[in-house]
């Protein structure tokens, strides 16, 4: 598919930025599980945060294909710095279309220039795939609100300066007794657990998050109250379209590095690429990675001309997170026995693929929107 001049800039802008800032500093940032400060301020400068917030609120003012394809160069340098972007996006998507003027004001220009990070609270033990299990609330007072209970495995905890913390704001009401709330994370009451220690993107720190009598400002309700699960829902159909392109982008890391490998690994004499097997690794490599790209692209033109997208972003994130963690283990085999070791780019890729098919909505869930939309 043919780029306008405005998308080709931004992914080769991207691009570079990957290839020359990102990827050399991976393997580090993996090993030693260490937040990549200094690359996410660079981000905010380059305006790869706020991708799709219009330019009057400060933000680049493009599309969702220009988020997927920065999603996908970023992912293709390291998928926790990918992540990083995609949670900016969704956090200041909710600010820019849902957030007063002051709420704007407080947060929306820090997040974007990368002097303040997000948190995006869901996620509780009885309460993942499942919304609108949260135990979380929020009860109204005199002059504002008090937060209660917690969250888990939310990325950014160990260090996010802001959290949108959905909460139980009417127990009686079910899904339309939430509300999102904007949560100064250095408020008295607010507890921050360990750093988790994940199998893969582990320069993307997860945590979780305690909320003991915490007091928030009335204003603190972003948008109306009693809508906080369906805002929340609003964000996802982009946010799996940022997941699909940042699974893409593993997906094709991989396969560069099967490429260089095989042209230059020998046994019996010749390169490996000369041998049929490895050959039809790399084609079936090829061509999973084509058919994720244009599912993408095409779920992100249906988001952006206003069509209904949600099968499409579904689809578009099964198929290539799927397709990414199958052919980054292709990418391993083609390595052999190097491909098993720490220190070999196509073992992290491996290890990065796999929470792909788990977060922002699992591939079973996603089947299962897909069943929901053709039965429709």
């Amino acid at each position: 598919m043919s780029l306008s001049e405005t998308h080709a800039q931004i992914r080769d802008m991207a691009r570079r930025f990957a290839s020359e800032v990102v990827r050399p500093l991976a393997e580090e940032l993996d090993r030693d599980e260490r937040f990549p400060a200094e690359i996410y301020e660079e981000m905010g400068q380059l305006g790869l945060f706020g991708i799709t917030v219009p330019v009057e609120h400060g933000g680049s003012g493009l599309d969702a294909l220009g988020y997927a394809l920065v999603m996908e160069e970023l992912s293709r340098g390291y998928a926790s710095v990918a992540d990083q972007c995609g949670l900016v996006e969704l956090g200041c998507t909710l600010l820019s279309v849902h957030g007063t003027q002051a709420q704007r004001a407080t947060w929306l220009t820090d997040v974007m220039a990368g002097r303040k990070r997000v948190a995006y609270c869901i996620t509780e033990a009885e309460a993942g795939t499942d919304v609108s299990g949260i135990r979380t609330t929020a009860d109204r007072t005199e002059d504002g609100w008090v937060l209660n209970g917690g969250k888990l495995w939310i990325q950014n905890a160990p260090l996010a300066e802001v959290g949108f913390v959905l909460a139980r704001t009417d127990k009686s009401a079910g899904k339309r007794g939430m509300s999102i709330f904007v949560v100064d994370l250095s408020l008295p009451g607010v507890t921050r657990g360990p750093k988790e220690h994940k199998m893969g993107q582990r320069a993307s720190q997860v945590g979780g998050l305690t909320f003991d009598n915490v007091r928030l400002p009335a204003n603190a309700v972003l948008g109306t109250e009693g809508r906080g699960f369906h805002i929340m829902m609003s964000v996802l159909d982009k946010g799996r379209i940022g997941i699909a392109a940042l699974a893409l982008g593993i997906a094709q890391a991989g396969l560069d590095a099967s490429l260089d490998y095989a042209k230059t690994r020998k046994q019996f004499g010749q390169a490996i690429a000369d041998f049929q097997g490895i050959q039809w690794m790399l084609a079936d490599m090829a061509k999973d990675i084509a058919a994720a790209r244009l599912l993408i692209h095409d779920a992100a033109q249906r988001f952006d001309t206003g069509e209904s997208a949600t099968m499409a972003c579904s689809m578009a994130k099964c198929f290539a997170s799927d397709i990414a963690v199958a052919q980054t283990a292709n990418a391993v085999q083609i390595f052999g026995g190097s491909g098993y070791i720490r220190g070999f780019e196509v073992e992290r890729l491996y290890r990065d693929a796999k929470i792909t098919q788990i977060y922002e909505g699992t591939n079973q869930i996603q089947r299962t929107i897909i069943a929901r939309e053709l039965l429709r």
